[in-house]
């Protein structure tokens, strides 16, 4: 048996958008059901993202925390940010965000993993990066605004990451999905098997 995920739409019997906002919006969907009868589905469409678990040569991660008014908590994450522009190269999106948020280039890049975050209720679809080979990024830093102002920024080593997951004290879905799948991956084949950076991704297709 297979286990993998396959793309399926069921009907639409209507469809209405009663909020939209400056990078997302809310979508209201009569969907018929495997019995016929119609459900309404409220979501939030999403552009999609990307993320970067950038490690350097003492096996530390580049981590940021920053605070999130939704969850009410101040959380570290790894670098990522919204696919603004629809179609966008999902690995220059990555790179841009690695160089902003943290100000450092890579030179070895890898898909780690893709996943929708909150399926039951979002469109966003994300691709973690595993990005190498790490050094200092030229030119000035990127100016930061909002909450990007109060954001700190470290250099955490992996087991200390993958304690935290554990204990229940990280909790950013990104973090914690790039952490646990860095570890599977070195368990498994290595990371020299993942796939490149370039790799298909049908939940955002995109142009090299």
């Amino acid at each position: 048996m297979t286990i993998k995920d396959t793309p399926e739409e069921w009907e639409v019997r209507a469809t209405a958008t009663p909020f939209v906002g400056n990078k997302t919006s809310v979508r209201a969907d009569d969907v018929v059901m495997p019995d016929g009868s119609v459900a309404r589905r409220d979501y939030q469409v999403h552009p999609g993202s990307v993320a970067v678990l950038a490690l350097d040569g003492q096996d530390r991660a580049v981590v940021l925390r920053q605070y999130r008014h939704p969850v009410r908590h101040k959380l570290w994450e790894i670098p990522a940010g919204l696919l603004d522009v629809p179609g966008e190269n999902p690995l220059h999106a990555a790179q841009r965000e690695l160089y902003e948020e943290a100000h450092v280039k890579a030179e070895d890049w890898r898909v780690l993993t893709d996943v929708y975050t909150t399926p039951g209720g979002c469109s966003e679809a994300v691709r973690i990066f595993l990005a190498r080979d790490l050094s200092e990024a030229e030119g000035e830093r990127f100016e930061v605004e909002d909450e990007e102002a109060d954001m700190e920024l470290a250099r955490i080593p992996v087991g200390d990451l993958v304690r935290g997951v554990l204990a229940g004290e990280l909790h950013n879905n990104c973090l914690v999905v790039g952490v646990l799948s860095l570890v599977a991956a070195r368990d498994g084949d290595g990371l020299d098997a993942l796939r490149p950076a370039e790799a298909p991704w049908p939940a955002r297709p995109f142009e090299s």
